[in-house]
């Protein structure tokens, strides 16, 4: 099929961005790297009056560390995501789960801010977002406000931007001193969405757990931290046994209540998301106590 007739804007500036989406409200929308949005466009399944490209924009691609935090442009692709020192050395859970996102072809296209913007929520990269407790900037005609990861994402394909509102970034905290991180996911094939998925960072003291966030994906309309089992986690020494992280796992999933769906059904998806955390803790613990 092809997508039903749209005017295309090209601008270069994020000044006319917001001024088209100003003019044209829930009749624009944004196009970065596509790889969501044209499918879904050529399957009728949307429709939009005008599409504003965004890969000519001044402003958006640029990675910058800097006041404790990495700021990277919502236009930076996956590719770069994966490959980048930078990313690597301050924000290693983000580089860790970027390579599970699509196929390579995907990534080479495919943006920061495209994924994060189109919420879905089996996709790794809100949950990195939510995990590492990200802040979302977002601009309009109207002004600039900073958006909290958890307030972000609010349900399947659904965010707190407004329709004249752009994300331009997103800052990630830098976890400084022995931290460990691990991604874990299950999909029914590699390059497909995950049928459930776990984010991981754990910051150790001396001798114990001094921090540590975990959030899974796949399991509800968007992103979820396990704030019972990250509170339960620090204090713990290096050498937990299989019982006590099983412990914490069940902890973990103990209020979810996922979807049934044509893909899995709610109890494979809670069971498999304990294992998932199991996993994820284990790795995230053992790198951060040998670092």
């Amino acid at each position: 099929m092809k997508p039903a007739p749209f005017e295309l804007h090209r601008p270069e500036r994020v000044e006319h961005v917001l001024s088209l989406l100003a003019d044209h409200g829930d009749e624009a929308k944004l196009l970065a790297g596509g790889q969501s949005l044209v499918p879904m466009l050529a399957l009728r399944l949307a429709r939009f009056e005008h599409l504003v490209d965004l890969n000519e924009v001044q402003g958006l691609t640029g990675i910058e560390r800097g006041d404790g935090a990495l700021r990277i442009g919502a236009c930076v692709r996956h590719r770069s995501l994966e490959r980048d020192d930078a990313v690597a050395g301050a924000v290693p859970l983000l580089a860790r789960a970027t390579p599970l996102v699509g196929h390579f072809q995907i990534r080479n296209r495919g943006t920061l801010g495209g994924s994060l913007a189109h919420a879905d929520p089996a996709a790794e990269l809100p949950a990195v977002a939510v995990t590492l407790d990200a802040t979302m900037e977002v601009v309009s005609a109207g002004g600039r406000r900073d958006v909290a990861a958890r307030d972000f994402f609010q349900g399947t394909w659904t965010t707190a931007l407004e329709a004249d509102e752009l994300l331009v970034a997103a800052r990630y905290p830098v976890w400084d001193g022995r931290c460990g991180f691990a991604v874990e996911e299950v999909a029914r094939r590699h390059g497909d969405f995950a049928l459930v998925g776990v984010t991981c960072a754990v910051a150790v003291g001396d001798d114990s757990v001094s921090r540590a966030a975990v959030g899974l994906f796949g399991v509800d309309g968007r992103p979820v931290r396990a704030t019972a089992a990250e509170a339960a986690l620090v204090g713990a020494g290096k050498d937990l046994e299989p019982a006590e992280l099983a412990e914490l796992a069940q902890l973990a999933v103990a209020e979810l209540d996922p979807p049934d769906d044509l893909h899995a059904p709610g109890w494979y998806r809670r069971e498999t998301g304990a294992v998932l955390v199991q996993r994820a803790l284990a790795r995230a613990v053992g790198e951060a106590f040998d670092a």
